[in-house]
Parts: structure tokens; sequence; C-alpha cells
């Protein structure tokens, strides 16, 4: 049975408060439509786990989608700033940030992914992190007594994905950097995938060794070509630096719902 749906349907599936690991890296494959349409049912309460999130993460804080982040890195790349709504927003209290290293965020996935609840993690050792976050406690190594950081597992009820390819069953193709998109596939409740192309399931069988995202763990397909705008998508597109900056720029709740419209048509016709 194919798991095609349209993107109100699949957004349908997050409820307020759920925890959603979002794939791609900064403002490179991150599934943007998608979390335009999570502004546009006004989704609340939720929390995010995301390696290093960027425009992404910034719009759902712009809109107070966001009750807390895990991420080892929220900002824009070289010419772009940080994340200036998610900033205001923690300084503010409305988000509570519970920052990592990238690589203990990691850690933290592949814990859940192997259903345990804690991960060792040798190289954090002292500093800040571990005192300010409650995901991190430093326990007695039972084999050699030695003092060692552990990582609370973080385990998402649904991982956004935005793939170049995937067919109808859900099997994902990713081209260029896959970045924690099959860490997060495999620490996650369920999965929707976003994606550029629907290609035929022969097409897939046929180059079964190369799939990223088995379709036997994808609740939901949508068909969203650029769903990843205003970012990048590997060997399709590149960054829309304008729309960025202009995004940066915006200084009321006039001028983001015009940021909603800008792309209302173009989220709307992949539908």
């Amino acid at each position: 049975m194919s798991k095609v749906t349209n993107i109100e349907e699949a957004v349908r599936l997050v409820q307020d408060g759920m925890m959603l690991g979002l794939g791609g890296n900064v403002l490179h494959r991150s599934p943007m439509a998608f979390v335009r349409e999570i502004v546009r049912q006004k989704r609340k309460n939720l929390r995010v786990v995301k390696t290093a999130g960027g425009h992404d993460v910034d719009v759902l804080a712009a809109f107070n989608c966001l009750k807390s982040v895990d991420a080892g890195f929220i900002g824009y790349e070289t010419g772009f700033g940080l994340a200036k709504f998610y900033r205001k927003a923690v300084e503010d209290g409305t988000i509570q940030a519970n920052e990592h290293a990238c690589y203990t965020v990691m850690s933290a996935l592949r814990a859940a992914m192997a259903n345990v609840g804690f991960m060792p993690i040798k190289g954090m050792v002292a500093g800040d992190l571990i005192t300010q976050n409650d995901y991190f406690k430093i326990i007695e190594d039972p084999f050699t007594r030695e003092k060692i950081t552990v990582v609370k597992a973080i385990t998402p009820d649904i991982a956004i994905l935005h793939v170049q390819e995937a067919d109808e069953d859900g099997n994902g193709f990713i081209f260029g950097p896959k970045y924690d998109d099959i860490l997060l596939s495999n620490a996650s409740k369920k999965i929707i995938l976003t994606t550029e192309k629907l290609i035929p399931k022969s097409r897939s069988a046929m180059n079964f060794k190369n799939v990223d995202i088995p379709g036997f763990l994808v609740s939901a397909v949508v068909v969203a070509p650029r769903g990843a705008m205003p970012g990048s998508c590997d060997v399709m597109y590149d960054v829309d630096s304008k729309a960025l900056k202009d995004f940066l720029s915006i200084s009321d709740l006039k001028e983001l719902n015009l940021y909603l419209q800008k792309y209302d048509h173009q989220d709307h016709q992949f539908r």
C-alpha cells in the first residue's frame, strides 16, 4: 500500500508536545516545507533534536512552536549570523535550550538506537555543559572505577527527513552528505520523508543496496520538490542567500506572515 500522502495529512501525525528529529544540517537538506506546514497548523510545545540546526529551528521559534531544543549548534552559516528568533526566545525563557556538543547529540541518539538508557561520552570530562544540562551525569565506570560522563538517550517521536528520491513504499535515497539522517531514522519511533522526486518501486528494487532509509521504517512520504528551500539540497539547488537575509531582517508578525505567504504557493503546489 502506498505511503504517499499530502503535506497537510503528514503534519497531522505531529501532535503538540512531541519530540521531532529534524534531518539535514544547518542550511542543507532541512525539511523546510514540512516545517512551514507545522507553523500553518499551529503546533505548540514541540521539542526538537538536531545536531546542528539553522533556519528550520529559527522559523519554529519565530512562530512560537517550540518548548525545547537539544542541539550542539543553532545558527546560520558565515554571512548570515545568528538565529535571532531562537536566540531571543532562549533569552526570554520561552524555549529551553538543552545545549550539547554535536557529538553528544549523536551519542544520545545512538543510545536510543541501541535501546539503552544512556551512552558514555569519553571526551567530556568537565565544563558547564555537564552541570547545566540535565541530560548529562557523571558516574563510576563499573569496570575501571574511574569517573565517566554519560548522556541520556534521546528518542524522537518522529524524524522528519528530506531526501532527493523516494518510492511510494518509503525507500529513501540521499545524494551527497547524509549528515545524521540515518542515525535519526534508527533512533526515532516514526519517520516521515519529504522527497524532491517520487521514483518507481522498480528503480528502488534495482538499487536496493543504496537505499539509505528503508521503507519499512517510514510512516508517510510527501512529494515536495524544492522542499528544503531557502536552504540547499545537494546536486539539485543551492542556498537562497537573499531569502535568508530577508528573513533575518524581519521585525514584526506581519512580516513573518508575509514570509509564510511567499512560500505558500510554492509549498502547496507540491501537494
